[in-house]
């Protein structure tokens, strides 16, 4: 499944901004909370943010590569999450707004695609029968 590609990215990206937060609580000796260090402020958000985002937006992908949509649209779908998500790290990290900006725009609209992909594809005949 192509979905699995960007399930594994993802995950990597997830990973990194993990242990993003993790250095710098160790680094600063700050075991809950931000210990008021701006820089491992950026790092918990940066990583909520792609635990905000990541997951929801994975289940639309596997979901939509389920349904039958076209294997194109699985890899551009994938491909503008992780642009998205690496863009909002980016912009978070050199405090540029509108990579930001242009980061959760790319990640509203791949979330929008992947709603009506599904929504497209869905097999409605096998959702509304009563068997």
């Amino acid at each position: 499944m192509v979905s699995a590609l960007y399930a594994v990215l993802s995950v990597l990206l997830l990973l990194k901004f993990s242990f993003d937060v993790v250095r710098l609580r160790t680094q600063y000796r700050v075991s809950a909370g931000d210990g008021g260090f701006s820089e491992l402020q950026i790092a918990i958000r940066i990583h909520g943010n792609a635990v905000e985002y990541i997951p929801a937006a994975l289940i639309l992908l596997l979901f939509m590569e389920m349904n039958g949509a076209e294997t194109w649209m699985v890899h551009v779908c994938g491909l503008l999450l992780i642009v998205g998500r690496l863009m909002h790290y980016h912009g978070f990290q050199q405090r540029l707004f509108r990579w930001r900006r242009s980061a959760m725009g790319a990640t509203w609209c791949v979330l929008i695609i992947m709603v009506l992909a599904n929504l497209w594809y869905m097999p409605w005949e096998l959702v509304f029968s009563l068997h």
